[in-house]
């Protein structure tokens, strides 16, 4: 063999070997988040992602910022053009914001249109516009109510049959009859209590085209029912304002209420802040409004997203899709988070009714409260005003009702007139 053919043969061995040698090196991405917990899926997720894909695999840098600068950053970044990441989480109230004028997010349609019969749509419907949906979320955030059985049985009450808002205030007045407890609390700093009260009754503070329903009669309703249940005792004000205050864990882990409605998610609050509490609380669905409405309400979440301007966008929604409308992801989602998935296939598989520590906690089997109310999910109106509104609920309307005890048509018709002159 000649020299020359020889060092042709080499030459060839090393270019092929470093066009081998790129085609190993993975694509590089970067993920924003304001939630550390949700690190425990994305990293779960890429593991599997890179494990089955036939494409390159993936390297996500993977960023948590405070709530407030993550928000700030990916606005600046998306303005100028400069600086965003190819995926970033996006809370669901903030969601509304980045859907106006030049939308700067990727649609996901091509991954969310196969799976529509499997999907919680009203959730996806929080992050869509014009037919494209831009965000995906972890679970559904479905209402349901936590009950402490010790409570409801020393006042001679099954929480199984509580089947409506009636029945609920009716065991209000046994309970604190009985055990001279309240039957539950209303935020009076937030809107965890109020806008799933509405929402679940068949209200909202606006519509699609931007008119203000914050004093439509299904709200002054349903004030109304929330006032009338504290005026009888069997409601009382929230100790620390809200159902996340340190207050109310430990007032609430000393047993001195009988139900809370909060999102399913709240499950885990039970377990890492209201321990003493396992094996007396139970999950059950929201009771029905007599006069129609929905099963339950939708609170609370996050719209993940990919960013337009990413490198590799094909890879990054395929990664996102991956890791949140997957089977498995769906499935991890609740193993790992404690969320309830998005998916309805898992609802009553062997795969959601794997021992855990939630199992544990509530000794049954929680998935009970959701299942049967897939098919009736309230929708949300998350226009780029919501943010405004959800603003005057918590620092107007809950303080107006529970603490300051104004008539719930006064409250409703100020706060419809404050968010009518905000957003004119």
């Amino acid at each position: 063999m000649s020299k020359k053919l020889l060092a042709a043969i080499l030459s060839l061995i090393m270019v092929l070997g470093c066009v081998s040698s790129l085609a190993e090196e993975p694509v590089k991405l970067t993920l924003w988040t304001f939630q550390e917990l949700h690190l425990q899926l994305y990293k779960d997720q890429l593991e599997k992602y890179n494990a089955q894909t036939t494409g390159p695999k993936l390297e996500i840098d993977m960023q948590v910022y405070p709530y407030e600068d993550l928000h700030s950053k990916l606005t600046i970044a998306l303005q100028t053009g400069e600086g965003a990441p190819d995926i970033s989480d996006i809370e669901i109230n903030m969601f509304a914001n980045y859907l106006k004028g030049d939308i700067q997010l990727a649609p996901m349609n091509d991954y969310v249109e196969p799976l529509k019969d499997v999907l919680v749509m009203p959730r996806l419907d929080n992050y869509a516009r014009q037919g494209n949906y831009y965000g995906i979320d972890h679970h559904i955030g479905a209402c349901v109510v936590f009950y402490n059985t010790e409570i409801l049985e020393a006042a001679g009450i099954n929480y199984l049959d509580i089947k409506t808002w009636d029945d609920f205030a009716a065991a209000g007045k046994v309970v604190l009859e009985k055990t001279g407890k309240p039957m539950t609390t209303w935020e009076t700093s937030d809107c965890w209590s109020i806008y799933p009260m509405v929402s679940q009754h068949g209200g909202d503070w606006l519509a699609e085209d931007g008119t203000v329903r914050m004093d439509e009669q299904v709200v002054i309703d349903t004030l109304t029912f929330m006032d009338n249940m504290m005026k009888d005792g069997t409601a009382i004000a929230t100790p620390g304002g809200n159902h996340h205050a340190e207050e109310y864990y430990g007032w609430m882990n000393q047993g001195n209420c009988a139900a809370v409605m909060m999102p399913f998610w709240y499950s885990d609050r039970f377990l890492n802040y209201m321990p003493d509490l396992q094996g007396k609380m139970k999950v059950a669905p929201m009771p029905l409004w007599t006069d129609g409405g929905y099963k339950t309400a939708q609170m609370g979440g996050t719209g993940t997203a990919v960013v337009k301007t990413s490198k590799n966008l094909e890879l990054a929604k395929d990664y996102l899709a991956f890791a949140t409308m997957s089977y498995d992801a769906g499935l991890q989602s609740w193993l790992l988070l404690g969320f309830d998935p998005i998916r309805t296939d898992l609802y009553g598989s062997e795969d959601l009714k794997q021992d855990n520590k939630f199992f544990q906690y509530y000794e049954d089997n929680i998935f009970a409260a959701i299942e049967g109310t897939l098919d009736s999910v309230a929708p949300t109106c998350l226009i780029d005003t919501y943010p405004v509104a959800a603003d005057i609920v918590k620092q107007q309307m809950a303080y107006n009702l529970f603490i300051l005890r104004q008539d719930p048509a006064t409250v409703a018709a100020d706060c419809a007139e404050e968010l009518r002159m905000m957003i004119e």
